[in-house]
């Protein structure tokens, strides 16, 4: 696999995307099981540790802690929050995650404070930071996940924040590990993991694509899987980046997880990239599995 996906790279690169290998992270996980347990697969990576700008990806993260604080008796389960986590995942609603986040942390976007006011809102926002070290998995030790995610860029005490504690960070290997936890009922409850799923789902039918242009398939890893493929994801686009976090089964088979994040102009416009790679990934890894 570590050969499959570093020729794949340099193939890549050499087609007329100079740069590439210092601008991309892919971790690549595939699965001998139809039903795998956690940390029970085989896989490789490329510059899958360094931290990467997560764009829209960082939803996965707040989606999973809201499923672990309402399992805690942290947040109420109300309908309002499941609408949240629903339009932040689905439709990559940036107004409902400024919401999700508000709630997870007990903050409120609005102009900036002074003295132990500010103090304490610093602290709270980095409740989630907090929760993901308590994990004790060495995938995350360099992410930073505390900020919105914005349309125009923060303003008040979020710029003040954004300053200080810098922008959210994730590797691709934490995000493998995060999104595997889903898939396999790893870190929250089997019914919390069942409704992730059901967001988290997509469709790669044409017409089904075509019905929604912000679909998160076009462009993106679930373009370049074949027709019948079943897809959980969650994809980040933006001026600088080009994301997707992909959990992919064949109709009979086992499942492959594959995380991409690029960066830069060119990677951001670039809408050959991610269904590129997961086409050769995926009939690699379909090739390894046998009939």
């Amino acid at each position: 696999m570590k050969a499959q996906l570093e020729a794949l790279i340099e193939q890549l690169e050499a087609e007329g995307r100079p740069g590439l290998k210092k601008s991309i992270g892919v971790s690549w996980v595939s699965y001998d099981s139809q039903n795998p347990k956690p940390c029970n697969g085989s896989g490789t990576n490329w510059s899958g540790s360094e931290p990467f700008y997560p764009a829209s990806v960082v939803k996965l993260v707040y989606a999973l802690a809201a499923e672990a604080w309402i399992q805690k008796d942290l947040l109420p389960d109300t309908y309002q929050l499941r609408d949240a986590i629903k339009d932040m995942i689905t439709n990559s609603s940036n107004d409902a995650t400024s919401l999700v986040l508000d709630l997870l942390t007990a903050t409120t976007s609005g102009p900036s404070l002074k003295n132990e006011q500010w103090e304490s809102w610093q602290r709270q926002r980095q409740l989630i930071n907090n929760w993901l070290d308590d994990l004790g998995w060495t995938e995350l030790l360099k992410v930073n996940c505390c900020q919105k995610t914005w349309s125009d860029g923060p303003y008040g005490r979020e710029r003040d924040f954004y300053s200080s504690k810098g922008r959210n960070a994730l590797t691709t290997d934490a995000t493998a590990r995060l999104l595997e936890s889903i898939m396999t009922n790893a870190l929250v409850s089997p019914p919390a993991c069942k409704r992730l799923r059901e967001i988290f789902s997509r469709s790669i039918e044409i017409k089904q694509r075509k019905q929604d242009p912000e679909n998160q398939v076009d462009g993106f890893l679930g373009a370049g899987l074949p027709k019948g493929t079943q897809l959980w994801s969650k994809a980040g686009w933006m001026s600088q980046a080009r994301h997707d976090a992909a959990w992919c089964c064949p109709p009979r088979g086992n499942p492959m997880l594959l995380i991409v994040f690029s960066k830069g102009t060119q990677r951001a416009n670039d809408e050959v990239l991610l269904p590129t790679i997961a086409k050769t990934l995926f009939n690699h890894h379909q090739q390894m599995m046998g009939p």
